[in-house]
């Protein structure tokens, strides 16, 4: 591993997928090159396209600060919201489509093409949306080693995001129905524990020897080293129902890589937790977000989700960017809910998907008036 003396604090920076939809019946639809094209036209803003047409990406710049990412974030979301919009469009942050089918047509680049030959209907029935936070670390060892520290949380900070119960129309039953379509993949869910870089470029090969991915960038673990970037990539949630829950989920993961390399400096290793028990914790995660009962993967007994994440807060509080504001975030999702529970919330009033959809539009857009947080340097 390489030296971790003297480390400055890590940068980081979030990538967030949306699902386009049809303005009037809130189906996905399949025009996201489209976008893509006239952000950059219009705007200059860089969107990507994603597997499905109906799916667009965001990407921040490398931030410095929380400040910075929730500066990226608005940007971006505003922008994509906004050309959607003129194209007739509504941009939905949501983790699956609460309406409409959940199949549909891949975009038409090599790499997809490719997919959808090996992967089949299960790269067609990818329509679900998820938001991977990057933070910068040395070197291949060191990623290794801060996955191995993260594992335990990936379900906590799951539950955070929780943000897609609604399929065709019906309550799925889980907060996190994404989670479940996610972890058909044959890499999708909880990483292995690795031993050392080595352990973990042998797995990667013999999963591409497999088929079972088709290049290292299609090993979809909840928590990896980047297979493009000097970072940890932790791919566990859901797209944030709003910005600030995004941000909330940016400071959570960027204490948790922090905490991670000051334990490793200190020469403690991570607790081994079984793949399964991980398996067991992040369905438990999905179904019932914050909710519920959680799995303690440390001590094998069901406690309530809130005092897992209040866990989560404790263990990183010293490493936090921002105490006060995390604070603050977490103080609206106690009293305003997660995403999933708002939708449902919606839905109640009087059993209509529109309110859900409705909810969901202000939502993506909340909370770009209402900063408080953070430093503007």
């Amino acid at each position: 591993m390489g030296s971790l003396a003297g480390v400055a604090t890590p940068t980081l920076g979030v990538e967030e997928e949306f699902l386009l939809v049809d303005a009037r019946t809130g189906e996905p639809a399949p025009h996201g090159a489209e976008v893509v094209e006239a952000a950059q036209r219009r705007f200059g803003v860089e969107l990507d396209v994603e597997l499905l047409q109906s799916q667009v990406e965001t990407r921040t710049p490398v931030c410095h600060d929380l400040a910075d990412v929730h500066r990226q974030l608005t940007g971006l979301r505003m922008v994509a919201v906004e050309i959607a919009r003129t194209l007739g469009f509504g941009l939905l942050a949501v983790g699956t489509p609460p309406v409409g089918a959940t199949a549909g047509p891949t975009t038409d680049r090599d790499r997809y093409r490719g997919l959808t030959e090996d992967y089949r209907l299960l790269a067609a029935e990818q329509s679900i949306c998820g938001c991977h936070v990057h933070v910068a670390v040395p070197d291949l060892e060191t990623a290794v080693q801060v996955c191995n520290h993260l594992r335990p949380w990936l379900p906590v900070l799951g539950a955070v995001t929780a943000n897609s119960p609604f399929v065709n129309g019906a309550d799925t039953g889980y907060a996190s129905w994404r989670s479940m379509v996610w972890s058909r993949w044959p890499s999708g869910g909880p990483p292995p524990y690795f031993e050392s870089a080595a352990h973990y470029e042998a797995t990667c090969d013999m999963l591409l020897a497999a088929g079972s991915a088709r290049d290292r960038r299609m090993i979809y673990w909840d928590v990896r080293p980047s297979a493009h970037l000097p970072t940890v990539e932790v791919r566990v949630a859901d797209v944030a129902a709003t910005v600030d829950e995004a941000v909330l989920l940016a400071a959570l993961v960027h204490g948790l890589v922090r905490t991670a390399l000051a334990d490793l400096r200190r020469g403690l290793t991570a607790p081994p937790v079984p793949t399964e028990v991980l398996r067991a914790a992040t369905w438990r995660a999905a179904r019932d977000g914050l909710a519920g009962l959680s799995l303690d993967v440390l001590s094998g007994r069901l406690v309530p989700a809130r005092l897992l994440l209040d866990r989560l807060v404790h263990r990183v509080e010293d490493q936090l960017d921002e105490p006060a504001l995390v604070r603050r975030l977490l103080s609206t999702l106690d009293s305003d809910g997660g995403g999933a529970e708002r939708q449902r919330r919606a839905f109640a009033r009087a059993g209509r998907m529109s309110d859900v959809l409705e909810q969901l539009a202000r939502d993506t857009l909340s909370g770009a008036e209402t900063w408080t947080g953070g430093r503007s340097g």
